[in-house]
């Protein structure tokens, strides 16, 4: 039974794996300096349909999801809890792939990092007690907002301040450390993700096949609704991509955190995560390579 399932997951794993989003999320944000944000407050519209994508669109789609396919518990919760992260790590180099505006993804990643001490603990509370089945793994859990808050601004929002910083005070240093620094943390990230893989490869071969079809349909609709929300607000094409992709990536390796931090390393919603870890990657990756064929209108 997937709900009772736990993934072999250590202490210090999850130490290393804070440490490494960390290093991520500095390397995102050496890309930025103030004048970035200046430039976003005179024309806010991309960046507000964006966060609207990410925090309001992308739950609500993901719930209906849920109710369309009831899955177990966990599943349900660990679809309701990726939908409730920000953007994922690699959705600036998939934007920069896709020809779409890195400049904005990168600020949305920012943002949304921000934003996430607030509105990912909210999101995961509000749409999970709304499913019944997840709605009493809710309630036999121990969920406090401050804490997701309190491990959200370390992880991520700490890094963002300290590399916009250095940015904005060394950016000869930042310009060495940029390129090779995020290829790094992203290739060290990916090769946790395979020997924790690998640590569980058991368990994850008993019910990946379950959820695959899941996360594929759910990371679709992601991408979908992010282009809609997009296309609906009359953003540029420029525009459109980095919010479409923005949209459907999202930060599996904070929900990896969260769920072990918080959930025990609950089975079902570990895998999804692990898989959405896996599967955004490849789907984002096609996805830009089928939108780099025609340059987008700005």
């Amino acid at each position: 039974m997937i709900d009772d399932a736990v993934l072999d997951f250590s202490s210090g794993s999850l130490f290393v794996l804070n440490a490494i989003l960390a290093v991520v999320m500095f390397s995102i944000a050496i890309d930025l300096k103030p004048r970035d944000f200046q430039a976003l407050s005179r024309a806010p519209k991309p960046l507000i349909v964006g966060l609207f994508s990410q925090f309001v669109v992308l739950p609500v789609l993901t719930f209906l999801l849920v109710l369309a396919t009831q899955p177990q518990a966990s599943i349900a919760l660990g679809l309701i809890l990726v939908a409730a992260c920000p953007g994922g790590n690699i959705s600036n180099f998939i934007t920069h792939r896709a020809g779409g505006n890195a400049a904005l993804s990168v600020s949305m990643t920012a943002f949304a990092t921000v934003a996430a001490i607030l509105l990912t603990p909210l999101n995961i509370a509000l749409w999970g007690s709304l499913y019944a089945p997840s709605a009493e793994i809710l309630r036999s859990t121990k969920l406090d907002p401050v804490s997701i808050a309190i491990t959200v601004g370390l992880m991520l929002v700490l890094p963002l301040m300290l590399g916009v910083m250095l940015n904005a005070k060394r950016p000869d240093l930042t310009a060495r450390l940029r390129r090779p620094l995020q290829w790094l943390s992203m290739g060290i990230f990916l090769a946790f993700i395979a020997v924790a893989l690998a640590a569980n490869w058991g368990l994850f071969l008993a019910f990946a096949g379950g959820i695959a079809g899941l996360v594929i349909a759910h990371s679709a609709l992601g991408l979908a609704g992010g282009y809609t929300t997009a296309t609906l607000a009359g953003l540029s094409p420029f525009d459109r991509r980095a919010v479409t992709i923005e949209t459907g990536i999202q930060n599996s390796g904070l929900g990896l955190v969260l769920i072990f931090g918080f959930f025990g390393g609950l089975g079902g919603m570990a895998i999804v995560a692990a898989f959405w870890g896996v599967w955004h990657a490849i789907s984002g990756l096609a996805l830009a390579a089928m939108m780099s064929r025609k340059e987008a209108a700005r």
